[in-house]
């Protein structure tokens, strides 16, 4: 049986995790198997320039924290090693960095996560992640709405012509 002491800091540790995943707007499950030390430190840093955390974490630990915070339908995903990544700000660049790192090393997979409260797949996961920025975005619409506006310009004044050629 384990000892009062190491009962206390596994306790101690699910409540740490259990805050953290409270106030994450993007908690990440992944499978880090085959990945060397070198990989590993470069998607820290990474996650870290988008203020994001990645740890490991037992599975037992990261099942009872997810337990605590009320969030089901993850404990599939909690076999074998698997890695936390957290993040409290905006998820979507956290999970662009994951997705990058997932798309150059064959053995990084994404399991399944939870945004914002909701738990995903990582097929939703990785749909997301493939979505241009905010700013791309921003300026496709931008475009398309100037292409718009020019055709009706030229479309306005080839009728401004006519009545001129009219008179």
């Amino acid at each position: 049986m384990a000892s009062e002491v190491i009962l206390k800091q596994k306790e101690e540790e699910v409540k740490k995790l259990a805050e953290k995943m409270q106030k994450s707007s993007l908690i990440l499950l992944t499978d880090y198997r085959g990945i060397n030390v070198a990989d590993v430190t470069e998607l820290r840093k990474n996650l870290r320039n988008v203020n994001g955390s990645y740890s490991v974490i037992k599975n037992n630990i990261t099942r009872r924290a997810l337990a605590e915070c009320k969030i089901e339908g993850l404990d599939e995903f909690l076999v074998g090693p698997t890695a936390v990544i957290t993040t409290e700000d905006s998820y979507l660049e956290s999970l662009k960095a994951v997705y990058e790192y997932a798309k150059n090393n064959e053995f990084y997979k994404i399991k399944a996560g939870v945004i914002d409260g909701k738990v995903v797949t990582a097929e939703e996961l990785i749909t997301l992640a493939k979505l241009p920025s905010r700013e791309v975005l921003i300026a496709q619409l931008a475009g398309a709405l100037l292409g718009n506006i020019s055709k009706l310009a030229v479309a306005l004044d080839q009728v401004a012509k006519q009545k001129e050629s009219a008179e």
